[in-house]
């Protein structure tokens, strides 16, 4: 009989929805499972992402699975830093929920609906200026909180708005509460939103081909290795004004048949709230190549855009 798998979370109600679909999963393939949770600092303290720092809800888990206290660790993939951790193995990337970003205002209003004026709650810097940039007048106001926490600020009437990521409304069974899922053409998403990194020991060579065998996507890992590539190579971290969606879509090829390829966006924002982006298109087996030339195609952009005429 296999053993029983330690999967370690944190407690959040969105963090233990989303290891437990991994559970599931290794359930469903005839492995035993058992959550374990582990506290992070980033869980007890309100302040603003920016200022505690990058990889705060994960430097925890990582520890704990590093020590033998867990055998795999659950993360909201776009909360790793992007520097590898040298102990640990990215054993699987599962498939993605919908990336998009998410709108719940009052009386069900879109983002377009909104007067001017109107008080919008997010807790990221790329939101912020990505609605910002949108010219609509809108309010933007820093917030931190989970799910529930956040949506409360619109239903007390504190706020008009709130902005979160539709993969978190999903796992947590509130979709219903959500007036507008935000195109990308209006709002990029952070690089590999919607995406869970399941991660195992490096020396775990068994468990590492488990987690690789029942769980892993090789079009969502693709997709996320060149976001999070065009993330590392910008030398930002996960709280920076920076947003990258990745896909793979059929490409057709000089005979005639069709191809898989790698098409990548991404943004990034200037002072002044200024935003400039770029695309690219590739091989689904260069991922991190892409992400990265898109980084330095869109850091050209910016250095033109800030030397240019009217810069101070």
């Amino acid at each position: 009989m296999n053993k029983t798998l330690r999967i370690g979370t944190r407690g959040s109600a969105l963090a233990m929805a989303q290891s437990s679909t991994v559970a599931e999963a290794l359930e469903a393939a005839g492995y035993s499972t058992e959550l374990v949770r582990v506290a992070t600092p980033g869980d007890r303290s309100m302040a603003p992402i920016a200022e505690i720092g990058v990889g705060v809800f994960t430097s925890a888990l990582r520890d704990a699975l590093a020590g033998g206290e867990v055998d795999v660790a659950v993360h909201s993939y776009k909360d790793l830093p992007t520097e590898p951790d040298p102990r640990l193995s990215l054993a699987a990337v599962p498939a993605r929920e919908d990336p998009r970003d998410a709108l719940v205002a009052r009386d069900g209003l879109t983002l377009g609906e909104l007067p001017p004026g109107s008080v919008v709650g997010t807790g990221s810097p790329r939101r912020a200026s990505q609605l910002e940039a949108l010219g609509l007048g809108l309010e933007v106001r820093g917030i931190r909180g989970n799910v529930d926490t956040r949506l409360r600020k619109v239903s007390d009437g504190e706020m008009d708005a709130v902005v979160l990521a539709r993969a978190g409304l999903a796992r947590v069974g509130r979709l219903g509460v959500i007036t507008e899922s935000l195109d990308p053409l209006q709002m990029l998403p952070a690089p590999a939103q919607g995406a869970l990194a399941v991660e195992c020991r490096v020396d775990d060579v068994d468990n590492e081909h488990l987690l690789q065998s029942v769980l892993d996507d090789p079009a969502c890992r693709a997709a996320v290795t060149a976001e999070r590539a065009m993330l590392a190579a910008l030398e930002a971290g996960c709280s920076a004004p920076i947003g990258a969606l990745a896909e793979v879509v059929e490409d057709l090829e000089p005979d005639g048949g069709l191809a898989q390829r790698l098409s990548v966006r991404g943004v990034v924002a200037t002072d002044g709230n200024r935003l400039v982006r770029a695309s690219s298109t590739g091989e689904t087996t260069a991922a991190e190549q892409l992400g990265r030339a898109l980084a330095a195609e869109l850091l050209d952009a910016r250095d033109a855009l800030l030397s240019g005429p009217g810069s101070s």
